[in-house]
């Protein structure tokens, strides 16, 4: 792995324990340039995780904690009348001037609420009666859900969970890491422990070089057959979109970086596919009735689909 990337992993570390392959993963949608959905119980860290690694990547952070009473202005801003001037002034919501919002607690809100924050993820730029303001760059959301079912909750919308390039489980801890998260909460807490090893410039200059990563013609191809094929599943109601087919692309980019290749190979394609797609496929009646997954539909994908012998030379 990418030195640089081991020491922001390490240093995140200090406040998340026995969680290395999460971060790893949530720094690949990082340096993909992408949002990341947390979906898991309370508890398990998820807004720590959030905190941690905007300070061992230098980003101005910003939250939002979701709840039915927020407003989509709360999010992305308002025009407030000044009586001394006569003029409307915009009052930044809290979307403005931070590189990583967290959006704590996203499926408590409103859709409403919720739909504002798709032209930030979308367009890194927010539209306020009329008047357009680019965000900071980098911008990257990283959201956190409870399991729909717990008090308050609701599904989110499907054209909002397609802007996240990768959703995560962080899942419990094991007994080991679980000692050592209350051991080091004793005196103090670690997160004040938590580093800069990189700037927010750094973090931009890393997504350029993710971004000029090669992909040849055989791995698009295989992106794309892996795409179709989710298409015609008979477990499937609704498979991969292109904008999906487009984030596995930028995602195994992201994940040749990590490994410290300039190439993607197709080892990159698999390991990235089921994170970056489960929250993509809608699983069919029958899929339902017989208590399949997401992950097992898209883990037979990869077990059928033929890597073309291009790739494999």
């Amino acid at each position: 792995m990418n030195n640089e990337i081991s020491k922001i992993i390490n240093e995140v570390e200090k406040a998340i324990s026995g969680k290395r392959e999460i971060i790893a993963k949530i720094i690949t949608s990082i340096l993909a340039n992408g949002h990341i959905l947390l979906d898991d119980v309370p508890g398990v860290g998820k807004t720590t995780m959030a905190i941690a690694i905007s300070r061992a990547l230098g980003l101005e952070f910003g939250r939002v904690q979701f709840t039915p009473d927020v407003l989509p202005s709360d999010v992305t801003g308002f025009s407030m009348y000044n009586k001394e001037t006569g003029l409307l002034e915009y009052v930044q919501g809290a979307a403005m001037g931070v590189n990583l919002l967290l959006g704590d607690e996203i499926n408590r809100t409103s859709s409403k609420t919720q739909s504002a924050l798709l032209e930030a993820m979308e367009e890194r730029q927010i539209t306020v009666d009329g008047t357009t303001r680019p965000l900071k760059d980098p911008f990257i959301v990283i959201a956190t859900q409870n399991n729909v079912g717990t008090t308050g909750t609701q599904l989110l919308p499907y054209a909002q969970l397609d802007r996240f390039i990768i959703k995560l489980s962080i899942g419990y801890p094991d007994i080991k890491s679980e000692k050592e998260v209350i051991r080091g909460r004793q005196t103090d807490n670690p997160l004040e422990n938590v580093e800069s090893v990189i700037s927010a410039i750094d973090v931009i200059n890393m997504q350029n070089e993710v971004s000029k990563i090669t992909v040849k013609d055989s791995i698009i191809d295989y992106i794309v057959r892996l795409a179709e094929k989710s298409r015609q599943h008979e477990l499937l109601e609704l498979g991969i979109s292109p904008r999906g087919s487009l984030f596995v692309n930028k995602m195994a980019k992201a994940k040749a970086y990590l490994e410290g290749r300039d190439y993607v190979i197709p080892k990159d394609v698999q390991d990235v596919f089921i994170d970056a797609c489960s929250h993509r496929v809608l699983l069919s009646q029958l899929a339902k009735s017989k208590k399949i997954t997401p992950s097992q539909v898209l883990c037979d994908l990869i077990d059928t689909v033929i890597v073309p012998d291009s790739i494999l030379k």
